[in-house]
Formats: structure tokens, sequence, C-alpha cells
């Protein structure tokens, strides 16, 4: 497990990526999806996730649709025009991050090292 703080600090991009890959997906498919591809290092809370969900939803990157199954009601979660493009950019600057993270903490070569 890692800690909540890096968690925090990289859900909305974590839910973008899924839901740009997925097109849509309910709250559990997605702690689930992200379970299974972390091979259980990342276990999302529903008070990390539904927070989270609801946020990107208020400033419009995502859409919702209510599907009734019997006599429960699944909430589906898809990404706007806007929340696409945003995923790409969230996914392109945490890439960019990661390989400036490596950098300082002398995990792998600099460039001009080599």
């Amino acid at each position: 497990m890692y800690s909540k703080e890096l968690l925090k600090g990289t859900l909305q991009t974590i839910i973008l990526k899924l839901l740009a890959e997925n097109d849509r997906m309910y709250g559990y498919e997605i702690t689930q999806k992200v379970k299974d591809l972390s091979d259980g290092k990342i276990n999302l809370t529903e008070g990390a996730l539904y927070p989270a969900l609801h946020k990107l939803e208020a400033t419009g990157l995502l859409s919702t649709e209510k599907v009734y199954i019997g006599k429960r009601v699944r909430k589906y979660y898809s990404l706007t025009v806007t929340g696409a493009d945003t995923a790409t950019n969230k996914v392109t600057e945490f890439s960019n991050f990661m390989e400036t993270m490596k950098i300082i903490l002398n995990l792998e070569p600099k460039m001009n090292d080599l």
C-alpha cells in the first residue's frame, strides 16, 4: 500500500485515465480495476473515490448516467469532451513529473551523463 498523500495527488489522474480507456465505469468497478492493475497495492476507499468523482463532475470533466438494475440504481461516470482533453494532459504531466523525480532521486542517469 502507498501513503494517502501519494494517492491523493494522483487520484484524479487515475480516474480520468481509467475512464479514457473504458468509456464509462461505476464507482465499485473503478475501485476493483485499480486494485487489479496495481496488484493490490492501491485500494481506493469510498471516502476517497466518491468525493473525487463528484469534484470531477462538478468541474465539468465527467458526466453521469443512472442505470436501473432491478430495484438498485447504478451511477456510471464517463468523460466529457473537456474531460478527455484533461485526461490526456494530466497523464502527460504526471509522466513528465515521474521522469523528473527519477532524476532528482538519482534513480536514473541524466541524459547528459550518458
